[in-house]
């Protein structure tokens, strides 16, 4: 029998992999893997548990709007996005609904974007809005 993990945030041990991992100024590419809920969860008494029942998808679509200008902030910005169909290769079961290309300058970018009050304040969409999700960092070769 597969576990199944569900993954939404990063750990602190995973963050500090990252910036251990990657190189310093060099431009890194977040492949984001998103499975969305049937329907969003926001959690009681949390910033948007008022919001009116909407699709994991309408949820994200939320947050999306309001990360991209915190995106661009950084210089970063999204370079592909696709609906996922199946896994060829991939542990039984494990299905994903959309595939997320972002890029950013450098790690400490991405690392300036999550750790500001600006993110801190809409993530909650992002959470409400995911059952799971990948973010593998992805740096070109030279």
């Amino acid at each position: 029998m597969t576990t199944v993990v569900t993954s939404l945030h990063p750990t602190p041990e995973s963050l500090a992999a990252f910036v251990s991992n990657l190189p310093e100024q060099t431009p890194v590419t977040m492949l984001n893997l998103l499975r969305f809920r049937n329907l969003s969860a926001y959690k009681p008494g949390a910033p948007g548990a008022g919001i009116p029942a909407q699709t994991g998808r309408e949820a994200y679509a939320v947050y999306s709007r309001h990360v991209m200008p915190l995106l661009k902030g950084v210089g970063g910005k999204p370079v592909w996005m696709g609906d996922a169909h199946c896994a060829v290769i991939g542990p039984e079961g494990e299905t994903w609904d959309e595939v997320l290309l972002v890029e950013y300058p450098t790690k400490a970018a991405f690392l300036k974007m999550i750790q500001s009050p600006e993110y801190l304040a809409i993530v909650h969409h992002r959470t409400a809005a995911l059952a799971d999700s990948r973010l593998v960092a992805t740096v070109a070769r030279a």
